[in-house]
């Protein structure tokens, strides 16, 4: 499932950039020397990367205890489903209940700190940025978590979170560079495919819960659960 981490990140970029879009455009990045600010851009990256890693490490924790207790299986269905009812209903809808407010001190503090380091020019600035950046509020990225939560080991937890940032390299770099093309009617055009991309995966976490017997897709109960005994032909 891990390739399901690349295609959701490749897709929610493309929401990324009308959220996080405004903090790529402003990074203080060497525009006069692009060798400079190709690797200025690619610290910023990495210091998101880092972020989404060390969430999907605490969430590789939690997804491990499933596993260990034989819930694997319908840990797998229930965030299938949590993706697709994420996809499905409205934003507007989960915008009436703020989730994140036992947390709003400290998203608070990340704000704060990330217009200081705005005001820096540094290349640990640049990276600092990315950091604080990746541990915002989003959307996307709880999908991502739950992906990440249905892994069975802690390093492909991680290596999901890895593989999601990645795939939105593409589009948040293309931001820096070509700012001025992506109009707020392209950005809408672009978005409408997040759900479709996301109850797919969503269909693909269900189905490899299911345990059909269908390789690499849904494999068998055997492969998915920890066993008392071996399992033997």
């Amino acid at each position: 499932m891990l390739y399901t981490a690349v295609i959701f990140g490749l897709i929610s970029s493309l929401h990324c950039v009308g959220m996080c879009g405004p903090i790529a455009m402003m990074l203080p990045v060497d525009r006069s020397n692009q060798a400079t600010k190709t690797i200025q851009i690619l610290l910023y990256h990495l210091g998101r990367i880092t972020a989404y890693s060390s969430l999907g490490l605490l969430f590789g924790i939690l997804g491990r205890g499933f596993y260990l207790a034989g819930m694997q299986q319908q840990l797998s269905i229930v965030v299938g489903v949590i993706m697709i009812v994420i996809a499905v209903v409205p934003e507007k809808q989960f915008a009436k209940y703020n989730f994140s407010k036992p947390v709003y001190k400290i998203i608070s503090r990340v704000k704060s700190s990330l217009g200081n380091q705005f005001k820096k020019k540094t290349m640990g600035s640049i990276y600092t940025i990315g950091v604080l950046n990746g541990f915002l509020p989003c959307g996307m990225v709880y999908v991502a978590l739950f992906g990440a939560l249905a892994m069975n080991r802690l390093d492909l937890s991680v290596l999901y979170m890895v593989l999601y940032g990645i795939g939105t390299i593409p589009m948040m770099s293309l931001v820096v560079y070509v700012s001025n093309l992506l109009t707020v009617s392209f950005r809408s055009k672009l978005q409408k495919a997040i759900p479709v991309i996301a109850v797919c995966i969503g269909i693909l976490f269900i189905m490899r819960g299911l345990g059909l017997s269908i390789p690499y897709i849904s494999p068998g109960d055997v492969s998915l659960f920890v066993q008392s005994e071996a399992n033997c032909h």
